[in-house]
């Protein structure tokens, strides 16, 4: 018999009933039921319970042992009367009756408990982390994360990609996100960089004749935490594909996350390969307030500026003379609440920083409120037309600046569709968002800057940089989005010099600084580079949204906290001089605000 189990503790089943098994675990719960004791015993694959009595030689062991310590357990299977048989445990027709038992490591007084649901605060789940990753829900997260990321591997290689590794170590890019920076020993006052993505070496292996590539890689920017955002490192499904176009790359990752997507989706309807909605741009932003749109809920949101000029409501009509949009936000059957539901969503925009909410809303067919009132009986059931409503719907009104009436009618739109129920919980809504802007005016600069990635390819190539209004110059860029959340960001990338030296130059960067920032591959493109793009949609966001978490730190082994602490390990921490002395630093600390 092995030393330690013949089974793991989610195998013993009725067939092994007379047998002697030896199982090794946890110590999970433990119940003392006047002279019987009962101990359910835990390991990775899941429970077992252990009966003990008082004769029993082991009794005292066992009852000794305190919480997640870890016992070796060898006994008899025993089959569980009817009416003590568990459904919900794999093991639940049998009990194994203790003869023997070991303490492989005694536990101490547990800082947090690790069975039930209790939630602790995240300090101390992070300070413990081996502990909260013993817990049920956690411990299935990162099994999850496992299991996802090798059914993405096995798709992108029966998609023809080859899976390679690009350095850690690196140059410290101008654009994007801060750099985490690790000094040079060997090469005094110079650093190295941890890449923020694999974006240069990806493009650099397709200049070098590899036609499919695609890593599982990990990714450092020094920037602030979100709740779908970790500080300091995550992981992407890097990918990057030569001779192809934008439709080449839909084509060839659809399958892979609506694939992975549909095995892991318990249930979940999911947006079918090949039926991606291609969004574009602007219109997400005028239908839907942001470019990361949330398709379980039906509402659209439509400019109604026209309506409201000259109208008798004063406060939109001169808002839309000085330039201003209006745009609704419909509310279906929202006429069928109390007046409260319509001023608690104006309290909410204002709570939100913005000025409030207009709304109109119908009861039996009838408009009320102050919009309604003032807008004119025939312009308001003009407008009521247009946007469809029914005889007990509602429709909020955000006003304002373009870009600020579509941020207060997205979060609207979110809100509303959450308060009425109208989220389609049931499902994995995917789309590309399409057709961004290459180009935005910076105010603060007074001078056009790049909108995303600057090293993506414009629709209409060097003619249309050499043409158009920047402002009106479009990329081949796109975004995956599934249920609101960023996958990702790719494009079809600019492999011409000539084309890449023209479009920094429209954001201000002379050739110069392109050839001495960027270059590793503007020179390789000088040397023959086919056409080539990607993406690189996040495994993290990826199992949060198939775990149904709230934040990712519920699938990370070992995340930081929201400062970019690791409270288990202490980092960061001080170096001794030594180290410092060794790599020529000097620290400059900030000194400490007064009071």
């Amino acid at each position: 018999m092995h030393v330690y189990r013949t089974h793991h503790c989610s195998a013993l089943r009725k067939s092994d009933v007379g047998n002697t098994a030896r199982i090794s675990g946890w110590v999970h719960r433990k119940r003392d039921h006047g002279g019987l004791l009962f101990v359910d015993l835990r390991d990775h694959y899941g429970l077992t319970q252990v009966v003990c009595d008082t004769d029993s030689p082991a009794f005292p062991v066992l009852d000794g042992a305190r919480a997640e310590s870890v016992l070796t357990v060898t006994g008899k299977v025993v089959a569980r009367s009817d009416a003590t048989v568990n459904p919900n445990l794999p093991t639940g027709e049998i009990e194994l009756w203790a003869a023997e038992v070991s303490v492989q490591s005694a536990a101490s007084e547990l800082p947090m408990p690790v069975a039930g649901d209790t939630e602790y605060p995240e300090d101390i789940r992070l300070k413990y982390r081996y502990l909260d990753l013993r817990r049920d829900r956690l411990h299935r997260n990162i099994v999850l994360r496992s299991n996802v990321i090798a059914s993405l591997r096995r798709r992108m290689i029966d998609q023809g990609f080859t899976e390679f590794q690009t350095p850690i170590l690196t140059a410290s890019s101008p654009e994007g996100a801060r750099d985490f920076l690790v000094p040079s020993r060997m090469h005094p006052g110079k650093f190295y960089a941890l890449p923020q993505a694999p974006q240069m070496f990806k493009q650099l292996l397709m200049v070098a004749g590899f036609d499919r590539y695609f890593q599982i890689a990990p990714c450092f920017r020094d920037e602030d935490a979100r709740a779908d955002r970790s500080p300091g490192e995550f992981y992407q499904l890097d990918f990057e594909m030569s001779f192809v176009t934008q439709d080449d790359v839909f084509n060839a990752i659809e399958p892979v996350l609506a694939g992975v997507f549909e095995e892991f989706a318990n249930g979940k309807s999911v947006t079918p390969a090949g039926s991606f909605p291609r969004i574009p741009y602007r219109e997400s932003m005028l239908k839907y307030g942001n470019d990361k749109p949330d398709l379980r809920n039906p509402i659209e949101i439509v400019d109604v500026t026209e309506h409201f000029r000259g109208s008798g409501f004063g406060i939109f009509a001169k808002m839309v003379e000085g330039g201003n949009f209006v745009r609704a936000i419909p509310a279906p059957k929202a006429g069928e609440r109390s007046r409260k539901f319509f001023d608690d969503m104006n309290d909410w925009a204002r709570s939100e920083g913005f000025a409030g909410l207009g709304y109109i809303n119908i009861k039996d067919g009838v408009p009320a409120g102050p919009i309604a009132k003032n807008h004119g009986e025939e312009a308001t059931a003009k407008l009521i037309a247009a946007l469809g409503l029914g005889p007990d719907d509602g429709v909020f009104f955000a006003a304002g600046k373009e870009a600020d009436a579509a941020k207060l009618a997205g979060k609207a739109r979110t809100k509303v569709g959450e308060d009425l129920g109208l989220i389609e919980e049931g499902a994995f809504k995917f789309c590309w968002i399409v057709d961004f802007p290459m180009f935005e005016y910076d105010e603060e600069a007074k001078q056009v800057i790049f909108s995303h990635n600057p090293f993506s390819m414009p629709q209409g190539e060097l003619e249309a940089l050499e043409t158009k209004n920047p402002l009106e110059i479009l990329a081949w860029q796109y975004d995956i989005v599934c249920n609101g959340i960023e996958l990702s960001s790719g494009a079809i990338r600019n492999h011409k010099p000539e084309i890449m030296y023209k479009a920094f130059e429209i954001a201000g960067y002379s050739q110069e600084q392109v050839d001495t920032n960027f270059s590793g591959m503007i020179n390789a493109f000088k040397f023959g580079a086919p056409p080539h793009g990607g993406s690189a949609p996040g495994v993290d966001r990826i199992v949060m949204l198939l775990a149904d978490e709230p934040n990712l730190r519920e699938v990370v082994l070992f995340p930081m906290n929201q400062k970019a602490e690791d409270l288990m390990m202490n980092a960061p921490a001080s170096v001794s001089d030594r180290q410092l002395k060794e790599l020529s630093i000097k620290l400059d600390l900030p000194k400490p605000k007064a009071g």
